[in-house]
């Protein structure tokens, strides 16, 4: 069988699957309210943590891993939503909720933008402008500066912004995408963290700068002080950072982590859907698929078939990952993070 062969058979494989499991529980066909009760139990899960932290009953050991778990499913939903896949019909539900799971992951691009952004994603995967996957340090080397820059946007985005606009350029004059697309580009990632993602790691940056200060005047003697008007702003910003910043950065070392090592880069064929992401399911990675809701075991199968949700993929993923496997899709190869997530050369596998 050729590729394109192996690709309809598991797209064929997948749809059955997803076919039979709601026909056998006809409640799973109410999309929209599924959703919408994941979604809120999701949002009053992490209130009443917050809540408790708040009012000391509960340590921010518990908070933080609490909390990004939580976080995780709404990232599930967010992308969902990306896809339009609640409340098509109804604009004010659909973008209530897209507006939520962004106030509650800060650290994160505007969805609206991201939505742009996600469907090239899909479009292009692997290329030199697939920008979504590249912002989250996709086809880079393994160093310690690549995991530094996993959990931060900003912060990886300003050290990488150079040699993706370089190769942004290149791609355009290699009639790879439009001027259009490219300006397109340019203009999400100027504004794609405004105004919450820029405030959040504002916020981040000084209280981290806070910190770094005070730990330095208890071992070093340094004799300086933060100003006051930070220590009165500290009543709020710790809260803010223990409720929202430290869950969703462990949440994004994760994610980032997984995804970018699940999806290849640079030497995939065009529209080869079987080059352009494996199945990372190797259970060492067990911790962080936790804190990415299992992110590994089911964002292939998304890319062969993309209009279902996250939790029927989940329900059906062993009969996909049958398939998958019997097509040649590959599983835990573990070479991605030598060769910088390229596909092409020899694999290893374990």
């Amino acid at each position: 069988m050729t590729d394109s062969q192996k690709i309809v058979q598991i797209r064929k494989d997948i749809a059955q699957s997803y076919k039979e499991i709601k026909q056998q529980y006809p409640i799973l066909k109410n999309q929209n309210a599924i959703g919408f009760a994941i979604f809120s139990l999701s949002v009053v899960m992490i209130v009443i943590a917050s809540y408790w932290y708040i009012k000391g009953n509960l340590s921010i050991w518990i908070l933080v891993p609490f909390n990004a778990f939580w976080m995780s499913i709404l990232h599930e939903l967010e992308h969902d939503l990306i896809h339009w896949m609640y409340f098509r019909k109804n604009k004010l539900v659909h973008n209530f909720m897209l507006f939520t799971v962004w106030i509650l992951r800060p650290l994160t691009i505007n969805p609206w933008l991201r939505r742009d952004l996600h469907f090239h994603h899909h479009k292009y995967s692997g290329t030199l402008h697939d920008v979504e996957e590249r912002g989250v340090t996709n086809g880079e080397k393994w160093n310690f500066l690549r995991l530094i820059k996993l959990p931060d946007l900003i912060f990886g985005g300003l050290l990488r912004s150079t040699t993706i606009k370089k190769d942004i350029i290149n791609e355009v004059k290699a009639g790879h995408i439009t001027k259009a697309q490219a300006l397109r580009f340019k203009y999400i990632s100027t504004y794609a963290m405004l105004p919450v993602g820029i405030i959040a790691h504002l916020i981040w940056y000084i209280f981290l700068i806070h910190l770094i200060v005070q730990f330095a005047n208890n071992h070093f003697n340094l004799n300086y002080h933060s100003p006051a008007f930070l220590h009165q702003q500290l009543i709020w910003i710790q809260p803010f950072v223990a409720i929202l910043v430290l869950p969703n950065l462990l949440r994004q070392l994760c994610l980032h982590f997984i995804t970018s090592n699940m999806h290849y880069f640079g030497d995939v064929e065009p529209q080869n859907i079987l080059q352009q992401t494996q199945v990372l399911n190797h259970p060492i990675f067990l911790p962080l698929q936790f804190f990415c809701f299992f992110f590994g075991h089911t964002h292939a199968i998304h890319h062969f078939v993309v209009n279902e949700t996250f939790y029927i993929r989940h329900i059906t993923r062993k009969r996909a990952h049958e398939s998958m496997k019997k097509n040649g899709v590959r599983f835990n190869d573990l070479g991605t993070f030598k060769r910088a997530n390229r596909y092409q050369i020899k694999t290893v596998t374990v």
